[in-house]
């Protein structure tokens, strides 16, 4: 499949075509020879979330709260480009759909009365504890 007519899918209300990331290669480093000198299989991928086609204004504002105007991604395990760039956008997905998942609102709660009794239970023994090591000074 292109990079084209892939679409970047992380919910309702954002569906991002592939074009719309712009890339940049370059050559990966660490050992590797004539090949990993020559070769530009690194890929920086980098997806400006402010003019991005396929968000609804809504879930923008919150990946652009969440994640800043860009998203960038640099990918150099591989020795293809190819499989680079498909990781990439493996990655910005991944991050867009990490960013719209709601996080569950906290209710406080409060200790039964079970875990309280035994909380105070502890504390009556340590306190014995601690007096029958104290001596009689008289």
């Amino acid at each position: 499949m292109a990079d084209g007519d892939r679409v970047l899918s992380a919910g309702p209300g954002c569906r991002v075509p592939a074009e719309e990331v712009r890339w940049r290669f370059g050559p990966s480093g660490g050992p590797g020879g004539q090949h990993a000198n020559r070769a530009h299989t690194r890929v920086e991928a980098e997806l400006d979330l402010s003019s991005a086609r396929g968000i609804d204004d809504d879930v923008r504002a919150r990946l652009v709260a969440r994640l800043g105007a860009t998203v960038r991604v640099v990918v150099d395990r591989s020795r293809s480009q190819v499989r680079n760039r498909e990781r990439a956008l493996d990655e910005i997905q991944r991050r867009l759909q990490e960013a719209l998942v709601e996080q569950a609102k906290r209710r406080p709660t409060r200790p039964g009365r079970g875990a309280v009794e035994r909380r105070l239970e502890a504390k009556r023994q340590r306190g014995a504890r601690k007096a029958d090591r104290r001596r009689d000074w008289d």
